[in-house]
């Protein structure tokens, strides 16, 4: 089951501001240096969610059709303390081509009232959060270069 989560009221006013976590190589990285300079996608995901690992196969391919375009990927895992040493060897099996941020307490899936995984948030330049999609099943691929494609030719 696959659903779009688009509430203007909470939505509109939200915004995502800098913040920080380890990659999978231990370094300290920040949002502000990493966000797409017309868009940027986030993906909340952890190694044991099946939907999250399907999805990221399409975003590779998305980010390679994309990351000329202005668009930057940014993959937040949100494994805790018990499954955080499988973040590193998934992310190279499944030879995700866009950085991976660690948040093992879910401090940024909290502050932004993540509540299901996968959900991806595209965010604009100016930080907004313009759109919300929660799940991935076959197909969702589709809608996400949809509206990369609507909010690329908004910018």
């Amino acid at each position: 089951m696959s659903f779009v989560l688009l509430s203007t009221i909470g939505l509109s006013a939200q915004t995502v501001n800098d913040f920080e976590f380890k990659d999978i190589e231990n370094n300290t990285r920040r949002y502000n240096e990493l966000k797409g300079e017309k868009l940027t996608l986030i993906d909340f995901w952890a190694t044991w969610c099946g939907p999250c690992n399907k999805a990221i196969p399409e975003l590779n391919k998305i980010y390679g059709s994309y990351k000329n375009k202005g668009l930057e990927i940014i993959g937040i895992n949100c494994d805790g303390p018990r499954s955080v040493s499988k973040v590193g060897p998934l992310s190279k099996s499944l030879q995700i081509q866009y950085p991976i941020l660690i948040d093992i307490n879910s401090e940024l899936k909290t502050e932004l009232n993540i509540m299901a995984l996968p959900t991806l948030i595209i965010v604009n330049s100016r930080g907004k959060i313009v759109w919300i999609h929660e799940g991935f099943v076959s197909g969702d691929e589709e809608i996400i270069i949809s509206e990369i494609e609507k909010y690329l030719t908004a910018n």
